[in-house]
């Protein structure tokens, strides 16, 4: 029977950029495409949602195939669809991210043929993407700076212990501008949500700097009052 309603032609595809930091540096996950379009060229790790699978699943099994990781916590932050963006026809995109402690993840690597490789790579020296995927990693990183006014999102990304100063140069590279040492240590103190503990840095040259922890049950306890206030 005709219904009088348009065909559908459009595919579904899941892009995954994936924050991590080391040395720092802020980083994103990239890999080296194996097949056209765009082969040869870097790009965020995706690829096409299949006729018989779920979004969720989808980015599930896209993201083990690209890298060999399971169980990574990703959000959906955009969905992309100019009419343009993709060479081969009309594909829209489910972007999601993700942020993780790159020392606590094993080795990445890709377990299709789809991908040559994949490695980590500072976000302010990034090469030419393929597709849109400079456009999705902007709109991620912006996503990113706002969050990180709002939320703990940094110790997602810095190791259990850590210093003040990784902390400082893991804002400084997520917004991408020099802070005051003195007003950034004072602010991140005065949230009472930084354990100091009894240990310093170990195995550097220079002088060893205190290490701190992230209290999270500090913090849901302040923010739960915060709201009961409001």
């Amino acid at each position: 029977m005709e219904t009088g309603l348009p065909k559908f032609d459009s595919a579904f595809s899941i892009d995954c950029v994936i924050f991590g930091f080391e040395a720092g540096e802020l980083k994103i996950l990239l890999i080296e495409r194996a097949e056209d379009p765009f082969k040869d060229w870097w790009a965020l790790p995706g690829n096409l949602v299949e006729n018989d699978e779920g979004i969720e699943s989808a980015a599930t099994r896209i993201l083990y195939e690209l890298t060999g990781w399971r169980e990574l916590h990703m959000e959906q932050f955009h969905t992309f669809g100019d009419v343009n963006r993709h060479p081969l026809g009309r594909v829209i995109t489910v972007a999601y991210y993700a942020l993780i402690r790159i020392n606590g993840k094993k080795e990445v690597k890709p377990v299709t043929q789809y991908a040559k490789k994949a490695f980590w790579h500072p976000i302010n020296d990034l090469p030419r993407l393929g597709f849109d995927h400079s456009d999705i990693f902007e709109t991620s990183i912006q996503k990113l700076r706002r969050r990180l006014s709002y939320q703990p999102i940094a110790f997602e990304l810095l190791p259990e212990k850590f210093t003040l100063t990784q902390l400082q140069l893991l804002y400084e590279a997520i917004l991408n501008k020099k802070l005051d040492k003195r007003n950034f240590r004072k602010k991140m103190l005065s949230y009472g949500f930084l354990k100091e503990l009894d240990e310093k840095q170990k195995g550097v040259s220079y002088r060893a700097a205190k290490l701190y922890k992230f209290d999270r049950r500090k913090y849901n306890k302040i923010f739960q009052n915060d709201m009961n206030e409001e």
